[in-house]
């Protein structure tokens, strides 16, 4: 009885430490839907991304920007078009875990280290709905 019991729990804690699956590059190209609480109001976001370049459509508006990858699950998107200070601010993402056609992700705008600044990182989860086109 002792055994079973050692042998469950080692099983256990091997279980416990595996760390979540991430199938980045499945998530590079293609395009996704992301909603989430604005103003007490649920709004979706939906994005089409190829590896340089992103197009946003949330709220009767379009947005482009260019996409740098670090790695294969962690990226800086730049707005091209920025409209106020606030939207010149790159933004890191980092894919933390996929499942599916889904992946969750963490992301904060990229600022300049300083006593004074603080990094506010807020999560996601997006929605792959279909694969990426090509261009003929």
């Amino acid at each position: 009885m002792k055994k079973i019991v050692l042998l469950s729990l080692v099983f256990s804690l091997v279980f416990a430490c595996q760390e979540p699956e991430r199938r980045c590059p499945d998530f590079k190209t293609g395009t996704f839907t992301f909603e989430e609480f604005v103003g007490g109001e649920l709004k979706q976001t939906t994005f089409v991304r190829n590896d340089s370049i992103e197009i946003d459509y949330y709220d009767q508006t379009i947005d482009t920007f260019s996409i740098r990858w670090i790695n294969d699950c962690e990226y800086i998107m730049k707005n091209l078009r920025p409209k106020n200070q606030s939207e010149e601010r790159p933004v890191h993402f980092k894919i933390l875990k996929t499942e599916g056609d889904t992946y969750t992700f963490e992301y904060s705008m990229v600022i300049k280290k300083n006593k004074a600044s603080k990094r506010y990182v807020r999560q996601g989860t997006a929605k792959k709905v279909s694969e990426a086109t090509s261009r003929n």
